[in-house]
Formats: C-alpha cells, sequence, structure tokens
C-alpha cells in the first residue's frame, strides 16, 4: 500500500509540474492551517458511541492558474490532518464509565480544480491519504471517580493505512488570504474484516475542515 501511495503521490506530482510547466505565470505557493471535526460514518455497530472529535490540519498549496483571469485553477495541497473520533460508553448500570479517543494522523493530497468568481470561489477534487500513526487514549471511572488513563500507539496491521477519497467546499479569497470551509469522505473502509470483532465494519472517514491560509505573490 505504501508503495501504491507514494506511486500516486509521483504521477499526482509530474501532472501538477506539466500544469506549471505550461502556466508558470502566476503559479502561487501557499501555506494553511486549521481545525478539523471529524468522525466515523457508514454503517457503524453501537453507532451512538461514536462522536465528533477536533483535530489540528496544516501544510502547503500550491496554486496552478488554468485560464488567464484565474477563473479556473488547479490547487495540490500536501497537508498534515489529524482524524479520528471519541467514544464513551458504560457497564453495570452507568456504575462502570469509559471515554475513549481515537486520533489517526494521516498524510493528505487532495488535488482540487478550483473555480473563482471574485473573492467566492468553490472547489473539488480526489484526495489520497496515507495514515502515518494512531493514538488511542482512554479514561475509565467508576461511580463518577476515574480510576486511571491510558495512551498508547497502535498497530496498523487491521486497518488500511492507503486511503482514496474526495474534498469539496466554498471560500473566500482576498488578495493573497484564503478562508475555506470544506468536507473530506472516504471511499475507503477504515478497517479490515475482522478488526473490534467487525464493530467498524463499513467505517469511513468523514471530516469537516475549515483553515485560513496565505497565498505569496508569483513574482511575476
Amino acid at each position: 500500500m505504501k508503495k501504491s501511495f507514494l506511486a500516486v503521490v509521483a504521477l499526482l506530482l509530474i501532472t501538477s509540474i506539466s500544469a506549471i510547466e505550461s502556466r508558470a505565470q502566476g503559479v502561487r505557493l501557499g501555506i494553511k492551517a486549521g481545525a478539523n471535526l471529524s468522525n466515523l460514518s457508514g454503517d457503524l455497530a453501537n453507532e451512538d458511541r461514536f462522536q465528533n472529535k477536533t483535530g489540528f490540519v496544516g501544510g502547503l498549496m500550491l496554486n496552478v492558474p488554468l485560464i488567464a483571469d484565474n477563473f479556473l485553477s488547479l490547487q495540490p495541497e500536501l497537508l498534515y490532518s489529524q482524524k479520528g473520533f471519541k467514544n464513551d460508553g458504560s457497564y453495570l448500570s452507568g456504575l462502570y464509565t469509559y471515554k475513549g479517543k481515537a486520533t489517526y494522523n494521516y498524510l493528505d493530497l487532495p488535488v482540487l480544480a478550483k473555480i473563482k468568481a471574485g473573492p467566492i470561489f468553490v472547489e473539488a477534487g480526489p484526495q489520497f491519504s496515507y495514515l502515518l500513526n494512531r493514538k488511542d487514549e482512554t479514561r475509565r471511572y467508576l461511580n463518577g471517580n476515574q480510576l486511571d488513563y491510558s495512551a498508547a500507539e497502535r498497530d496498523l496491521s487491521n486497518v488500511n493505512r492507503f486511503e482514496v477519497g474526495y474534498a469539496a467546499g466554498i471560500g473566500v479569497q482576498l488578495v493573497g488570504v484564503i478562508l475555506d470551509v470544506r468536507y473530506n469522505g472516504a471511499f475507503t473502509d477504515f478497517t479490515k474484516n475482522g478488526y473490534q470483532g467487525n464493530d467498524l465494519r463499513n467505517a469511513r472517514n468523514s471530516v469537516f475542515q475549515a483553515s485560513l491560509g496565505f497565498l505569496f505573490p508569483s513574482g511575476n
């Protein structure tokens, strides 16, 4: 899967470089950072146990105009993105409870077509993601009193590290400052069969994202 991800990255880089060479004037490099609101979607067992989780997103973007007035452009991005979910549960009529948080750190590569009219733009395109690592945190309580806390990185052999998905959003661009909100969905199931007794069978990452970015002047 890692080789597949690297092959996709290489292909997209070649495509982007070709677009840059043909439209070198006006190409702009940028940075962005923001927040994710993530959870799992799909046919989940005990779906009510899963809640939204916040995380960081940030990285680089490259805007390549395809039409002279920048009405249409190509924007590949390379982002570090924290996804995951929170999950709660209880036993013995609520006497014993736990609160958990799962954090999945991804490298995301969205390649977006961007249509801009005045300061407003819409964007959409495929997204390719690679899971770097995973951390689980759990707090256990007895009758409301915390018993223990545990945090550990987990094995990744039972999850699909390479993910194919999509991103779509809307935003505002004023000179070089960009504010955008988007949704990231996945076509790839998060787990492999048998993981956690199939509780997460057909689960997929679902992320709402808001970010603030800046495109540096092109120098042309």
